[in-house]
């Protein structure tokens, strides 16, 4: 499902990533861990195409990202891909549902189909009480389940997690791993996460360690 070859990343003369390879399959949960500044993060937005790197290739499903123009991508990405992330980022003037269908109106879904699947997404999540609350009305568990519904609703190849549990309690940090495993069993999905949690990088199926811009074999 994701290949990557020979990743590297510079920020100026700071060589990032040294020379990344990796291989995913499908439906894989994978987390990805490592020291702070080891280049985890960096490596997840060159992987789901939020970065570019300086030289190698990544490929998803079989598309060469490297060969999509900007538009392009951007569709791919809104087909293929989501994304959930330490904070949320929710939309607060919007409710749940509203924040859930975004992805799925701006892939050209009507506005119905959007509306079924995000209420269908909602109430798997133990969320559809919740659909008419905006942000401020949730809970951190809460919003950080919405933003997974919304990661879910265009059917993505595969999932990319930066930190999803880092700012979550210990409570909803085991409820969030729990959840990624329901969803792979559902949905079939692919998962890479980058954590600082060892509980949950342990549960993942394989464990991709990052030390100094490198894959630590």
């Amino acid at each position: 499902m994701v290949k990557a070859e020979d990743i590297k990343k510079s920020f100026g003369s700071l060589e990032v990533l040294k020379g990344i390879n990796l291989h995913i399959g499908k439906g894989e949960v994978v987390s990805i861990v490592g020291a702070s500044g080891a280049g985890k993060t960096t490596l997840l937005q060159i992987l789901g195409s939020l970065d570019k790197p300086t030289t190698g290739r990544v490929y998803i499903d079989g598309t060469d990202l490297s060969t999509l123009n900007e538009r392009d991508m951007s569709d791919f990405r809104n087909k293929h891909i989501g994304f959930v992330f330490q904070f949320h980022q929710l939309l607060p003037e919007f409710t749940a549902l509203e924040n859930v269908m975004l992805p799925a109106l701006i892939g050209g879904k009507s506005k119905r189909e959007a509306e079924k699947e995000a209420h269908e997404l909602l109430e798997f999540l133990n969320l559809a009480e919740r659909a008419d609350h905006k942000p401020s009305e949730m809970s951190g568990g809460e919003k950080q389940r919405v933003a997974i519904a919304r990661a879910l609703i265009n059917h993505p190849s595969v999932v990319f997690a930066d930190e999803p549990s880092g700012n979550l309690d210990s409570h909803n940090a085991e409820e969030l791993q729990r959840l990624f495993f329901s969803l792979r069993e559902k949905y079939g999905q692919t998962f890479i996460i980058v954590t600082h949690d060892m509980h949950l990088a342990s549960m993942c199926d394989r464990m991709i360690k990052i030390k100094d811009g490198l894959v630590e074999e």
